[in-house]
């Protein structure tokens, strides 16, 4: 059996959703299809859940979301009108969205989560119903009665393990399942949803709690690419890579595919095939447990920017017991999380994502690590883009690290600083941002060009 998951942009629209109809019946063992809301049918346009949220805020304001709301129906009577769906469905969306945008507001939070859920769970209720007018055994799952049971963190809800069981019995239900993706729900019965693009999550989920043989991700391109190609012109794509190098390409800007998508599919040993829904032929790119390393130690290259740095310097500090439990006790003091923990014998730098940092926060921190640590030096560097270096292959190859740090000194581009895991399937550089397409391109230059002539 497989799960089968499609993103916004596979939905967008009658004709999106017609491919993806092909698709699914092709493959008898594609069973459970798990469906984001809409996305952007062309540039310029707007996702259903960004939509959503706009609806959300205006009612949280006090103003009228009648004018937003009618366009987030009008979205799905479009898709519908366009494959001669009975409106049937679409009063039900309606209705359904009109129930939401009156319901309680006391917790703000909770109810963003109850409006943004909406777009994933109304989608799945019209592709269960456009298979259905096809001639196909269908029905729309609702997380509640499949138990999908998740804690009540908004916008970060992490699955119960008491979900897996309950959702196994899926098994047992007869035809095409339609599953929405991005939420769950509390014990108490109240929706909370994953973080952003958390509908790659449900899948894995479901993927794990069915045994599945292979988890099928659905997108709009034909395989995971070794850089990205808005950086580099024509990158290669990439056949076959582990679940640990996902891990490290998603969290250093592969957008591809949720970072937190992989975990569950992990856990169970199960196969992720990345494949593009406007040309389904392409094999993909297969995520898996190991792979042979045949193609050198560099896999692929990814970056992210909006980082800085929090330079901290003091003469023995190797000596000092609890230092950096102290530093980063005050961090958290500040309700901030950390990156990366790059260290010296005598310093310490920590890797924060910049936007953490409220208006005069800095200098509150300067301080309070110079009088409470007693540090030499205290330093904030901002603007820094974080390069990753990922490959299976870096554990049995000598040289790696020379060699990217001799590229990037040929292009004349400073590093800022250097991490490499113990696991030895990544290595990080931080540089400015302004350099960082320059230095992409220089690291892809000696780990894939030389390889493609």
């Amino acid at each position: 059996m497989k799960v089968v998951k499609f993103g916004g942009s596979s939905l967008a629209s009658g004709k999106q959703l017609e491919k993806v109809f092909q698709i699914v019946v092709s493959d008898p063992a594609r069973k459970v299809v798990v469906v984001s809301a809409p996305g952007k049918r062309f540039s310029e346009d707007e996702k259903v859940t960004d939509l959503l949220i706009e609806c959300a805020e205006l009612s949280l304001q006090n103003q009228d979301p009648k004018e937003k709301l009618a366009t987030v129906v009008a979205r799905y009577a479009l898709i519908a009108e366009e494959l001669a769906i009975s409106s049937d469905v679409i009063h039900e969306i309606e209705n359904d969205l009109k129930r939401r945008v009156s319901s309680d507001k006391s917790n703000p939070e909770r109810f963003m989560d109850l409006m943004k859920a909406s777009g994933e769970d109304n989608n799945a209720k019209l592709v269960a119903a456009y298979f259905q007018s096809q001639g196909v055994d269908a029905s729309y799952v609702d997380p509640k009665d499949a138990g999908l049971l998740v804690s009540d963190e908004p916008g970060n809800a992490q699955t119960l393990p008491e979900s897996y069981s309950k959702l196994a019995s899926l098994h047992d239900r007869r035809g095409i399942l339609v599953f929405p993706g991005f939420f769950g729900y509390s014990k108490e019965g109240d929706v909370f949803t994953f973080s952003r693009s958390g509908s790659d999550i449900t899948g894995s989920i479901l993927a794990n709690a069915l045994k599945a043989d292979l988890y099928e991700n659905f997108t709009d391109v034909d395989a995971v690419y070794s850089v990205n190609p808005s950086l580099v012109s024509h990158p290669k794509e990439i056949k076959e890579l582990t679940y640990r190098e996902m891990r490290e390409l998603s969290y250093a800007g592969f957008s591809v595919l949720h970072d937190e998508a992989l975990v569950p599919a992990f856990r169970a040993g199960i196969p992720v095939n990345i494949k593009n829904t406007n040309n389904p032929s392409a094999p993909g790119t297969r995520i898996v447990y190991e792979r042979d390393n045949t193609n050198g130690p560099v896999i692929g290259i990814a970056s992210d920017e909006g980082f800085c740095s929090i330079y901290v310097s003091k003469y023995l500090m190797n000596r000092e017991v609890g230092f950096g439990r102290k530093l980063l006790g005050i961090l958290e003091e500040f309700g901030l999380s950390y990156e990366h923990t790059p260290s010296g014998i005598d310093d310490i730098s920590v890797i924060l994502r910049e936007n953490q940092l409220a208006p005069g926060m800095e200098e509150e921190i300067k301080r309070r690590i110079e009088t409470d640590l007693n540090a030499d030096l205290v330093k904030f560097e901002h603007s820094l883009a974080l390069i990753m270096v990922v490959g299976e292959g870096m554990r049995r190859n000598v040289g790696t690290m020379a060699r990217a740090s001799k590229a990037l000194a040929k292009a004349k581009i400073n590093i800022e600083m250097i991490n490499q895991g113990s696991s030895e399937v990544s290595m990080m550089f931080g540089v400015k941002e302004v350099e960082e397409k320059r230095a992409v391109q220089a690291l892809y230059d000696e780990f894939f060009a030389a390889v493609m002539v």
